[in-house]
């Protein structure tokens, strides 16, 4: 049985599966290089690199901001041609 890992290993071990994942590798390929379970990498993953995982739910949540602001832009825009529209006609 092996035996268990320091943080500091399991931090040297994520950052050379990140550089592997930018060079193209699949994942499966990197733990089968590295000897540990897919299991262990995403838990590893989520224990000591939360701050990714973070990231990309504030991307999403920030993605959905955006297009909630997009179409209350779009709400006030035709809110704002319309008062134009009326305040050109002479009544």
């Amino acid at each position: 049985m092996r035996r268990r890992r320091t943080a500091e290993e399991v931090a040297r071990l994520l950052r050379e599966a990140d550089r592997d994942l930018a060079k193209g590798l699949t994942v499966s390929d990197i733990c089968r290089k590295q000897g540990i379970a897919e299991t262990t990498y995403y838990r590893w993953r989520q224990q000591y690199a939360p701050e990714q995982v973070d990231s990309d739910r504030r991307c999403r949540e920030l993605e959905l901001e955006v297009d909630r602001l997009k179409r209350l832009v779009a709400e006030l825009l035709l809110d704002k041609q319309m008062l134009q529209d009326i305040a050109k006609k002479k009544w």
